[in-house]
């Protein structure tokens, strides 16, 4: 499994916790991730999307709300709702990953941990999102822990060796 694709996974298990355990469980994380994860560009990863959906909940669930037609997103599965969460947080505030490659790692991870139409469910809200984008830009992912410059400090180099490496996925 690419590096990508586990720390999504990874971000998704905890989002999940969270979800379920309340907002505390973010204080957890870093444990979370030791246990789980050995690799530490995996780890950092996996951190920076849940810390950024974590922190962002607020504006990422007003807008899936906003394109869910009929969907209240407290209603919605608890897996399909924090799939939405992570691939959202990757379109709105990730300028370094490509938005079909957000968009296809939450399909297959709604098929993966949901269930079976969860991934059409999945990729009819987040094209529409994608579609429609309303934060602002200049909101961009949290920092990286040790990163004092977070995303935009990063090189266009490093950028494109991300999209790509996304691209594998």
């Amino acid at each position: 499994m690419k590096k990508r694709t586990r720390a999504r996974e990874l971000a998704l298990q905890f989002l999940y916790q969270i979800d379920l355990l309340g907002d505390p469980m973010i204080d957890e994380l870093a444990l979370f991730l030791r246990g789980e994860e050995r690799d530490a560009e995996t780890c950092r990863f996996a951190r920076r999307l849940v810390e950024g959906a974590h922190e962002q909940r607020t504006a990422i669930d007003a807008e899936v709300q906003s394109v869910a037609q009929n969907w209240q997103i407290s209603r919605m599965a608890v897996i399909d709702r924090n799939v939405l969460r992570l691939a959202t947080f990757e379109l709105l505030f990730c300028r370094d990953i490509p938005p079909k490659v957000a968009i296809n790692e939450a399909i297959e991870l709604g098929k993966r941990y949901s269930t079976e139409n969860s991934g059409a469910f999945i990729n009819g809200i987040l094209d529409k999102i994608k579609n429609r984008s309303t934060v602002p830009a200049e909101v961009d992912a949290p920092p990286l822990a040790g990163d004092p410059g977070g995303a935009d400090a990063r090189s266009a180099t490093d950028a494109a060796a991300d999209a790509a490496a996304d691209a594998e996925d």
